[in-house]
């Protein structure tokens, strides 16, 4: 969510139980303000939270003049000093989906894995061991996230000729009969395939627009909570893979954020409990 609105955004996704304390919200905006200026983002975004056992980890994401790539993700322990995460590479997302335990809150615990590999039929226990700080752990799973559960509004961003995306100036919201339907909620992410539910619809094909994943398409179906809030004045949709995972859209206003408060750990039995 966009940290010029902080306290309005997080009002209206505090309906999953976690917020942030009076505390926390005036520290975060005074220093995202500060992280704006001195990384020179174009926006800064407060991503949420992820729950550790020491303390927690407070994530703000820096964007550019393209909204999607280059994002520069930093973690707070207080809410006032930040640090860069490291770069996420394909070897820790595979290492770091393997973790299951709750995060320490210590960004220097490291965790050991020891190598394996297939013979045959046989697994061998090689005898190098894989070393992954929590630090970079945090880095992974905020970007597994953002790839499998990051929402935005149909037209809320527009693809230039270019390739880049970019805020929609001129997007006014969804209409009330549009913003109840799940097929008009995006994932913010590079889109993983050609999706055939597009095609079907031409009168609705937009390439400036229609260049996301739909959330329809996600597996298992389900996969998402859509409710109405706040007296049925806001859409609210919650990930049930990614408990604590809230995006919000006010109807008809420009209004949309998403935030995640959580342990970090996916809720894999997901598939078992529909």
């Amino acid at each position: 969510m966009d940290s010029a609105c902080l306290n309005y955004a997080l009002d209206l996704t505090a309906g999953g139980g976690l917020t942030l304390t009076c505390e926390q919200r005036a520290a975060l905006q005074t220093s995202l303000l500060v992280i704006k200026v001195n990384y020179k983002f174009s926006r800064v975004l407060f991503w949420g939270k992820i729950l550790g056992l020491k303390n927690d980890y407070f994530i703000a994401q820096g964007v550019a003049a393209d909204e999607m790539k280059a994002k520069k993700i930093l973690y707070s322990l207080n809410c006032t000093e930040w640090h860069l995460l490291p770069p996420v590479t394909a070897p820790l997302l595979a290492y770091a989906s393997t973790l299951n335990g709750r995060f320490t809150g210590d960004p220097s615990f490291e965790y050991e894995h020891m190598e394996t590999r297939q013979q045959g039929e046989m697994e061998i226990t090689a005898d190098s061991k894989v070393k992954v700080n929590e630090e970079q752990r945090v880095a992974a799973v905020v970007l597994t996230i953002d790839r499998e559960a990051s929402v935005v509004p149909r037209g809320a961003f527009t693809r230039t000729p270019d390739g880049a995306v970019q805020t929609n100036r001129s997007f006014e919201g969804l209409s009330w009969s549009e913003a109840i339907k799940l097929s008009n909620y995006y994932h913010f992410t590079e889109p993983q395939a050609v999706k055939k539910t597009r095609l079907l619809d031409m009168t609705r094909l937009d390439p400036s627009l229609d260049y996301l994943d739909s959330l329809t398409e996600d597996i298992p179906k389900g996969s998402w909570s859509l409710q109405l809030e706040k007296g049925s004045s806001v859409v609210v949709l919650r990930s049930l893979f990614w408990l604590g995972l809230t995006f919000f859209h006010v109807p008809t206003t420009p209004q949309h954020g998403y935030i995640y408060m959580g342990d970090g750990l996916k809720n894999i039995d997901l598939p078992f409990m529909l």
